[in-house]
């Protein structure tokens, strides 16, 4: 193995290298005018200075010194060009000192320095330059430190090197050390690594042993990217002539508005709006190639608007359910054995949850669901096959209808329980199972899994406030975001190891009502509707941790 020849073969040249350098540097010395005496906690002896419990890098040393020893010493750290003054350096060593910071460019004009020696110290941090311009290095030892980490290319440009010592640092073998298992890879110098001590499945683990392959080191984001000034209740992406769109309601501005992407500009920009009052959901769906948007509304009625493709204006088509909904809440649209549906929610005492069904020229009321409750929240699914709804209630708990094909109407299947005051559900679907998240405004949000006949519990969220639990799925990564109204939101990222969604960032999103994602050439964003301040837009990155 490369790395254990080469502790071999550096245990045993170090020492005669060294002997070598000081024997020659004695034999010149009967040839060299007299110099001047060493600072006084030095010794001078020829061509090498050793120096005890100094405060700092001596000053008046010999300025043609080819090594020197700094033992106990009383500083903390190393500045740039600490050693200007001794540029005939071959060798320097620390050892048994307090030193714990080693700044950029500390050995600069060090144009002759071979061996590096600082072991047995306090060094705690590095940075990333600290050795630039010591092209002639052989052989470095930061052994017995207190380093848990070492800056990315802190080797670059030491092309003579041959050997390195590491051992007895605390490494915490993370992403970012993976550049020094690159490094070892690749380089042809031998090296003593010593043992990670972190993290804690790592633990005990040889540097030597590892691999590339044992890092993970790409992570996820969401970063702000643009301000909307407006508050909004909800945000509906859709997808319209080839192109993805989005339809955001606007309660206190009394509009629903369609953002499309601004090629010119590189960002969202409003193209159309319907007014109304006080909407609280648009819901953009195309039918038989027409672009519909319903507008549900809490006064002047809920309608269905038209957009006329040679005008590129909204016309209205028709009031819906007019004598049925009295307090909508929360819509859903979805296609049910080549039919189109539309569910809607109502969450006033006198109403009763409405499923509204194509006709040709408009939606006609189809089955009235769940009366009197004050359902909250309307969710599609399938469960093992079968389209189902679930409605969300303040009244009771979430109930799960299914599909009924012969009665063409959707029948009671069972409720969920334990799930009390829940606001609203969003589904996901996960390697083949189907999950939902369920909102709680205070207490605990729960991630649930379909076993077949009932929702099991998965995960708990603790909710401050919470209107939103939305599910998303990025590329290949998925994630979950609770809205808070007390607190920052707070953006889970599933983690297939453990199957549970972990922590990853919290959003400043005040009052979040909604969340949606959408992908426009290539790029992924987040859209965070906010019900007390600018509606937000998130760009989805990619970070690389090791970098």
């Amino acid at each position: 193995h490369r790395v254990d020849r080469g502790m071999r073969r550096g245990r045993a040249c170090a020492p005669l290298l060294v002997a070598v350098l000081l024997l020659a540097a004695g034999s010149g010395e009967r040839h060299r005018a007299p110099r001047r005496k060493c600072p006084i906690s030095c010794s001078c002896i020829q061509d090498n200075a050793l120096c005890d419990r100094t405060d700092g890098v001596p000053r008046g040393l010999p300025p043609d010194i080819t090594s020197l020893s700094l033992v106990r010493s009383g500083f903390t750290e190393l500045r740039e060009g600490s050693f200007l003054q001794t540029p005939t350096l071959q060798l320097l060593l620390f050892t048994a000192s307090t030193l714990g910071l080693i700044r950029d460019d500390a050995f600069v004009g060090l144009l002759h320095l071979e061996y590096l020696f600082i072991e047995n110290n306090k060094v705690g941090s590095i940075s990333k330059n600290a050795l630039r311009g010591l092209k002639g290095l052989v052989h470095l030892s930061l052994a017995h430190n207190q380093l848990e980490t070492l800056p990315r290319h802190l080797f670059r440009g030491l092309d003579a090197l041959t050997h390195v010592d590491l051992r007895g640092n605390p490494f915490h073998c993370d992403c970012r050390i993976k550049w020094l298992v690159e490094w070892l890879d690749s380089t042809n110098a031998s090296a003593e690594l010593g043992e990670c001590q972190g993290p804690t499945e790592l633990n005990g683990t040889r540097l030597s042993q590892l691999h590339l392959q044992d890092f993970d080191c790409i992570t996820t984001a969401l970063a702000l990217f643009q301000s909307l000034p407006f508050q909004a209740l909800s945000v509906e992406p859709f997808w319209y002539q080839g192109e993805q769109h989005v339809a955001i309601a606007q309660p206190f501005a009394g509009r629903c508005s369609l953002l499309e992407w601004d090629h010119l500009d590189g960002a969202f920009r409003a193209y159309a709006s319907i007014n109304g009052s006080s909407p609280v959901a648009c819901k953009p769906l195309v039918v038989e190639g027409r672009l519909l948007v319903v507008l549900a509304q809490l006064a002047g009625g809920s309608h269905v608007w038209r957009r006329e493709e040679d005008t590129g204006h909204f016309v209205r088509l028709q009031e819906l359910g007019p004598q049925r909904i009295r307090k909508p809440n929360a819509l859903a649209s979805f296609r049910v054995d080549g039919d189109w549906f539309l569910a809607v929610a109502d969450s006033s005492k006198a109403g009763a949850t409405t499923l509204f069904r194509w006709g040709g020229r408009g939606f006609y009321a189809h089955q009235a669901l769940h009366a009197w409750h004050r359902d909250t929240h309307v969710e599609f699914l399938e469960l093992a096959g079968r389209p189902s709804l679930i409605l969300a209630s303040s009244s009771q708990r979430p109930v799960v209808y299914q599909w009924s094909r012969p009665g063409r109407a959707f029948l009671r299947h069972t409720d969920i329980p334990d799930m009390d005051d829940v606001y609203a559900v969003k589904h996901f679907r996960l390697r083949g199972d189907v999950y939902i998240c369920l909102t709680r405004f205070i207490g605990d949000s729960k991630v649930m899994r379909w076993e077949g006949s009932m929702f099991r519990d998965v995960q708990h969220m603790p909710s401050r406030g919470s209107m939103v639990f939305q599910p998303l799925g990025i590329g290949s990564h998925r994630y979950a975001v609770l809205g808070n109204d007390y607190s920052f939101s707070q953006v889970y990222r599933y983690d297939a190891r453990s199957g549970l969604f972990v922590h990853l960032q919290e959003l400043n999103t005040q009052a979040p009502r909604s969340f949606a994602h959408l992908a426009i050439h290539q790029r992924d964003f987040v859209f965070a509707a906010s019900f007390k301040g600018d509606t937000q837009i998130y760009r989805h990155i990619t970070i690389d941790l090791s970098a």
